[in-house]
């Protein structure tokens, strides 16, 4: 069969004026080039160039053929030019796993938006507390809060905000046991913790000047799931800690109270983890391209609600 490659060598020779230029401009040495050019002419049969030492001409059989050589390389140009065209379209499968409130509270708001703007794009979203190996188990992005990044390995780490814990209690708690005004106050306050060791809760708190203070209570009630906490505090059960992104709406309506605002745990960096730059599909690209965009945006909307 024919060798494609040679008519397009023959169309650059022809454009060009010449072995060296068409050299020059494919990479290719002179040499080779002239072969190839005398190769396809022996094929063909006729002669395609009327060569001297200082000229280079088409023959009339070659004017013909260079036609239909051009033809070709705008075909074959235009045949690549609709294949990355659709690559650069965001299509397939984009698989994701995300934290329990995290997929609850932010993404599960965004995604529609995200799914309307690729409509080429299927996802797929694990929603799990379990920490995913994203290489072993076949998963384009992790998502994950953490106080630190040190955890990502060698995992390529996407930074997208920063997530703030604030402490929340119902008007009806403040109405039946105060509002506290420091740290010792919480003392003799209705509590709740994702967790206790013998009944005991430790926080490390930061407050002013970037003082640092461990507070011990004996929380009253203990649920390993914030959602859960947050309807008990909603209820008066008592007071807890929940992400900003959680409580915007019942602080902005007043269903719950921020509690001494000047004290809070460290923030939790919200971050996507995934395996590699390089090789990163249209779909899994756009898709944290749209974190990057969306999820700050999100927390901004949150911190405007609760610092009203």
């Amino acid at each position: 069969m024919q060798d494609l490659n040679d008519m397009l060598y023959f169309a650059e020779v022809a454009e060009r004026g010449g072995f060296a230029a068409a050299g020059r401009a494919l990479g290719i040495p002179k040499s080779r080039l002239s072969r190839r050019v005398a190769e396809l002419e022996a094929r063909l049969g006729v002669r395609l160039l009327q060569r001297t030492t200082r000229t280079l001409s088409l023959t009339e059989v070659g004017e013909a053929y260079l036609r239909h050589c051009l033809s070709m390389r705008e075909s074959a140009q235009a045949a690549e030019d609709t294949v990355a065209q659709v690559h650069s379209e965001p299509r397939g499968t984009v698989r994701v796993t995300c934290p329990v409130t995290l997929a609850q509270e932010v993404l599960g708001e965004l995604m529609p938006a995200f799914l309307a703007r690729h409509p080429l794009v299927r996802l797929e979203m694990q929603v799990t507390n379990r920490v995913v190996n994203v290489v072993e188990e076949g998963v384009d992005v992790a998502l994950r809060v953490r106080l630190t990044l040190d955890e990502s390995g060698s995992m390529v780490v996407k930074r997208l905000d920063e997530g703030r814990q604030l402490l929340v209690a119902s008007p009806a708690q403040l109405a039946r046991q105060g509002t506290p005004a420091t740290l010792d106050d919480l003392a003799r306050m209705d509590t709740m913790a994702m967790s206790a060791t013998d009944g005991r809760t430790s926080l490390c708190l930061i407050g002013p000047g970037g003082r640092e203070e461990t507070v011990h209570f004996t929380p009253r009630y203990v649920a390993d799931d914030l959602l859960t906490l947050r309807f008990a505090a909603l209820a008066g059960t008592g007071l807890c800690w929940l992400p900003d992104y959680m409580c915007q709406a019942e602080l902005e309506a007043g269903r719950l109270v921020q509690l001494l605002p000047e004290w809070s745990q460290p923030r939790g960096i919200v971050h996507a983890v995934f395996a590699s730059r390089r090789g990163l599909s249209p779909a899994v690209r756009s898709f944290l391209d749209y974190l990057g965009e969306a999820v700050p945006r999100h927390a901004k909307l949150c911190s405007s609600a609760t610092s009203t």
